[in-house]
């Protein structure tokens, strides 16, 4: 199909466009607008020669993040809940058909995720099953591109991008002895049974994971859909459960109208889903189908009240409130965004799902990226305020010296270079202390980095890997792994201590430079490993509830149980030191940035001062010319004291804008 023909379909159903595209387009123009306005400040910093290296590169980590950002929004549900057809209502309608496979039966085989990554072709990667057969989770595989097998596709032609798209749903016939190695066959399974073929083979997906990089206005946003095959596969690939379903922003359950929740639905939603382990916010329930209750031999109130049952029930058996529960039909819906009929469009009641997704899920990730951007900023800012204040401060005693000089004789200005010179020598004494305090600095930053060494955590991941493999009992193992998260617990405590005795010694330093220098005390920010620490325990109650019983170490065979769930909890591990060991970095940098800025500007303004006075004791500068020279430095300090003022205003109006969101849409 030509694109200008998808381009006439899509001029269509402009009316229908949902909320949730217009929000997302909100929150993605207020974070370029905050990127631009950013970008502002470390211009003008450089223009100002008031930039550094690590001034900028803390800025550039900052831009880094906001450009990377993403929103995650995972779709979970059993075979033929109509999960595909869902996300192709509210994501695609406008290409004017399906382009997610959706039919009677099981048609998403693998874990897919939609984005868009400019810098590749718009394409399908698809990861083959008997990646299964090794130790590397699907994460560490997105590392070797080569190892994908890639379907490209043309955007241009709607046919070619759906015949691609059906590569997803692609399964091949293999032993049951494979399949048993995939970890996609349990012959302990009444259900598993049930699959295999008369010759005694079974189908298995050809794919472990798919990733679709697609140029969708939404997903060139920032959006990752992840769209999840039937529930045994959530249990077989640990990498959905411990790292990818509870990260997600917002997830959504889809269940059946006519049949409700089911005791296997009951079980994933509890285990994986739910906020017992993780956050209950952006959890959402999804009643499809309901135009299976669509009966023209009830009246409407019968067929309401129908749905309100089941909508009750549904939340009694989930523990969610009737609001987080949306019936809807998603076939209605996209029908009805395909042909512009927008009293079906109503009738699906798919509209009120993507106002409670953008009235939700939007606003709470705006908040989390604001507050975390207003702290560096405020901190940077607040950084250059202390150097130019500094450097007022500075020119402003030259000029009180150097106005008291006037009518003076040379003994007097003698006198005075006497005095600047004694300053200069008490403050290279101080230099020294500094220099020593940087060297203890540096001690306890290396102490610490050693409690949160990669090297160190990756060895203590290779002794647990190596005992699990090695323990004959079920004991053993347990021992193991609570042994690995005891370890772990230990260095983020030590760390905090390690952090406090740092806090404790800037602050010291500050104060005495304070007082014996005239500079300005700067408040050393706060940091604490809790946030790491949580985010263990989270991981450590999943381990206890799926692993830590004897029902499951019985049931589950060893090596599965070391090679597929340990590998992506060390994964997800190693994950979380790194961001540790990032931030602890950039918190340091921060915690000795301000003094150093500070020392590196006194001293320059004492070799000015005393330069200043030798030029006009040897005549070779006459004093109202230097007066005059350093007024009009005094000014140019005071334009950049009121541009920073504006800048920071600036910051501020970006950091709370909130865009006209309904005005736009309607």
């Amino acid at each position: 199909m030509a694109k200008s023909a998808s381009n006439n379909k899509s001029e269509t159903n402009v009316k229908s466009v949902s909320k949730l595209a217009y929000q997302f387009e909100a929150y993605s123009e207020w974070r370029k607008a905050l990127v631009d306005t950013i970008c502002d400040y470390r211009s003008w910093l450089n223009e100002q020669e008031l930039n550094d290296a690590q001034i900028d590169q803390r800025i550039h980590q900052l831009l880094e993040r906001l450009r990377e950002d993403k929103l995650n929004v995972a779709f979970v549900a059993e075979f033929s809940r109509g999960k595909s057809e869902l996300i192709n209502a509210i994501f695609f309608a406008n290409y004017g058909q399906r382009l997610l496979p959706s039919s009677a039966g099981r048609t998403t085989m693998c874990p897919t995720e939609l984005l868009y990554d400019k810098s590749k072709p718009s394409s399908i990667m698809l990861l083959p099953i008997e990646t299964r057969l090794t130790d590397a989770t699907t994460t560490e595989y997105k590392r070797y591109p080569e190892e994908w097998k890639t379907v490209t596709f043309d955007i241009d032609d709607n046919d070619s991008m759906v015949d691609a798209f059906k590569e997803v749903s692609n399964t091949k016939t293999v032993t049951v002895l494979e399949a048993e190695k995939f970890g996609l066959f349990d012959p302990n399974s009444a259900d598993d049974a049930m699959s295999l073929n008369k010759d005694g083979s079974i189908e298995v997906p050809c794919w472990r994971y798919a990733m679709i990089n697609f140029p969708h206005p939404l997903l060139e946003q920032g959006l990752v859909i992840l769209d999840t095959p039937g529930l045994n596969a959530i249990g077989t690939e640990p990498e959905l459960t411990l790292n990818m379903l509870p990260n997600a922003h917002a997830v959504l359950f889809i269940l059946a109208a006519d049949t409700g929740v089911t005791k296997s639905e009951i079980d994933v939603w509890r285990q994986y889903i739910s906020g017992t382990r993780w956050k209950q916010k952006g959890r959402l329930a999804v009643l499809n189908k309901i135009d299976g209750l669509w009966d023209e031999l009830k009246n409407e109130d019968e067929i309401e009240n129908e749905i309100t049952k089941q909508i009750k029930t549904s939340a009694e058996l989930l523990g969610l409130e009737t609001n987080q529960i949306f019936p809807i039909s998603a076939q209605k819906g996209l029908l009805a965004k395909v042909n512009n009929d927008n009293e079906l469009l109503v009738k699906s009641r798919i509209l009120e799902l993507e106002k409670a997704l953008s009235d939700e899920l939007i606003p709470s990730k705006k908040e989390i990226v604001r507050d975390n951007t207003q702290n560096e900023i405020e901190d940077l800012i607040a950084n250059s305020q202390l150097i130019l204040e500094a450097r007022f401060s500075g020119i402003n005693d030259q000029l009180v010296e150097l106005r008291g000089l006037r009518g003076k004789n040379e003994d007097v200005v003698e006198h005075m270079m006497s005095k600047v010179k004694v300053d200069k020598e008490n403050f290279e004494k101080g230099l020294q202390r500094f220099q020593a305090l940087r060297s203890i600095f540096s001690q306890h930053a290396n102490r610490l980095f050693t409690l949160l060494g990669m090297e160190a955590l990756k060895l203590h991941v290779h002794g647990t890997r190596e005992t699990m493999v090695q323990a004959s009992f079920t004991k053993t193992i347990r021992g193991a792994m609570d042994n690995f998260f005891s370890e772990l617990k230990t260095r983020l405590s030590s760390s905090d201590t390690q952090i406090d005795e740092i806090k404790k010694m800037m602050d010291v330093m500050y104060e005495k430079f304070a007082k014996e220098h005239g500079l300005r005390k700067s408040e050393p920010p706060v940091f604490s490993t809790l946030r790491y620490q949580k985010e263990l325990a989270k991981l450590e109650r999943a381990y206890k509830e799926q692993f830590n019983t004897a029902f499951n170490m019985i049931s589950n065979e060893k090596m599965t149980l070391t090679s597929k769930f340990f590998e992506t909890l060390a994964s997800r591990v190693i994950h979380v030191f790194e961001v540790a060991n990032r931030d602890i970095e950039n918190w340091l940098k921060a915690v000795i940035a301000p003094m150093e800025s500070q020392v590196r500007e006194h001293q320059l303004q004492l070799r000015r001062r005393l330069e200043s006075i030798k030029r006009i004791y040897k005549a070779t500068d006459t004093l109202e010319d230097r007066i005059l020279e350093l007024e009009a430095i005094e000014k140019s300090i005071q334009a950049q004291i009121d541009d920073l003022k504006v800048l920071r205003m600036h910051m501020k109006n970006a950091l709370a804008f909130e865009p006209e969101v309904n005005a736009k849409a309607a």
